[in-house]
């Protein structure tokens, strides 16, 4: 079974070689496909990719960083699962939307899941996530939940109430009952994959996503616990009240959607 991780990037050299490292070091048994697509960025990012991936695809079965936060491919040790990365290009700045869509069209895994760029998520959580869908085979699609009592970073109380808000408010509009629909991690079969039609290019994605997922009427929805260490705009935070806003817009727009 191979796992495919998309993780969007725009401007997160300090951050995207740690958590290449940290999605490498999850679920070391699941082979991996890790797509990583870069937006646009001026800060580095795209000048490490290249250094890093200077020929396209690496693979390897234990990634290391070294002194200068570049990646070490370690040699394939016997019944290692394989980890291949890939790193895609974006001609310039699209949003995180048209990433997602880049990095879905271009995976080829069994089971899916979305990585930020970032440190905000724990990609440990996937354990459980995985289970659901990939042992037990209970699940079609997992969300993760920043409200369910695992660690979660205390800091801005508009956030948490605009990300109530719309939660509540798709489960009105879309008959659901789920608690964070605006958290990175989404972990789903690739038949879900596959059945995604999505055009939004910024961070409505998150909403289209899911509109599309319940709007079908067939998928097996959980939800499940994770970790969240959140930033501030200091630290590079990047979503703003413009893209809450937006959202509401998004909720009913994706509701009457064809």
């Amino acid at each position: 079974m191979l796992l495919s991780i998309i993780i969007p990037t725009l401007n997160e050299r300090a951050t995207l070689p740690i958590i290449i490292r940290r999605v490498a070091d999850a679920l070391t048994e699941v082979a991996k496909e890790i797509v990583v697509i870069d937006d646009g960025s001026a800060d580095g990012t795209r000048a490490w990719l290249k250094e890093n991936f200077p020929h396209g695809a690496r693979t390897g079965s234990r990634i290391e960083l070294d002194g200068s936060d570049n990646l070490v491919f370690g040699p394939a040790a016997p019944g290692a699962a394989q980890i291949t990365i890939s790193p895609l290009y974006h001609d310039r700045t699209r949003g995180k939307g048209a990433g997602v869509r880049t990095g879905l069209s271009a995976s080829t895994g069994d089971i899916v899941v979305i990585q930020d760029a970032d440190l905000e998520y724990d990609p440990e959580d996937w354990i459980s996530m995985f289970d659901l869908i990939a042992v037990r085979r209970v699940a079609d699609v997992v969300f993760g939940s920043r409200f369910y009592g695992r660690p979660h970073r205390s800091l801005y109380f508009h956030h948490y109430l605009g990300n109530r808000l719309i939660s509540l408010l798709f489960n009105a509009l879309y008959n659901q009952t789920l608690s964070d629909i605006e958290a990175c991690y989404k972990m789903m079969t690739r038949e879900v994959k596959e059945s995604l039609r999505l055009t939004c290019n910024d961070f409505g994605v998150e909403i289209q996503i899911s509109a599309q997922i319940a709007r079908a009427r067939k998928w097996r929805i959980y939800e499940q616990a994770i970790r969240y260490y959140g930033r501030t705009y200091s630290e590079g935070k990047k979503i703003n009240w413009r893209d809450g806003l937006k959202a509401l817009w998004y909720l009913v727009k994706y509701r009457l959607e064809p």
